[in-house]
């Protein structure tokens, strides 16, 4: 979402740039006493609108559901970029890379050849959620593997770990 919100941003800023310059040229166009072209057809269309025309209410309608859609994309959760070790310490550890490292120990029980796993959140709490391809049998040493990673990242609480193993098509 930080990347939409900078386009976003960009954007805007370009628009209320580029209207502006137009407005300041308009109005020392009419300072010096030369109404700029633009003045002029403003003034006609402004004064000769009206609600009940359809292309004003296709813009109303276009301009309230954008804004609509932009508040529903800055309300809804986000996956955080950042998830707290401890609640005071002020340490953190990237979402991302580590869900990367918890699939590359994932990957080291022998059974298991791929993994991805993706961190999911609670309130403050988070807790992976592994999908691998290998063994159903070896869920027992992933999650006992990926317990022994977040207890030497020093991860805050001992949530429950899902881990789904699908079997192997190729081995059959």
């Amino acid at each position: 979402m930080r990347t939409v919100n900078r386009v976003a941003t960009l954007l805007l800023a370009v628009a209320l740039l580029a209207g502006g310059a137009l407005v300041a040229v308009e109005a020392l166009l009419a300072a010096a006493g030369h109404p700029g072209p633009l003045a002029h057809r403003w003034y006609a269309i402004l004064t000769t609108t009206r609600w009940q025309d359809a292309p004003v209410r296709a813009v109303a309608a276009g301009v309230t559901l954008l804004g609509l859609v932009l508040l529903v994309a800055e309300l809804r959760r986000w996956h955080p970029a950042r998830l707290r070790l401890a609640e005071d310490d002020g340490w953190h550890l990237h979402r991302r890379s580590l869900e990367r490292r918890l699939a590359r120990t994932a990957r080291t029980v022998p059974s298991v050849r791929r993994a991805r796993v993706r961190l999911r959140r609670r309130g403050d709490t988070w807790r992976p959620r592994v999908t691998a391809t290998g063994d159903p049998a070896a869920r027992a040493d992933v999650e006992f593997a990926l317990r022994w990673e977040l207890d030497r990242l020093a991860a805050p609480r001992r949530d429950p770990i899902e881990v789904r193993l699908l079997p192997d098509r190729r081995a059959t």
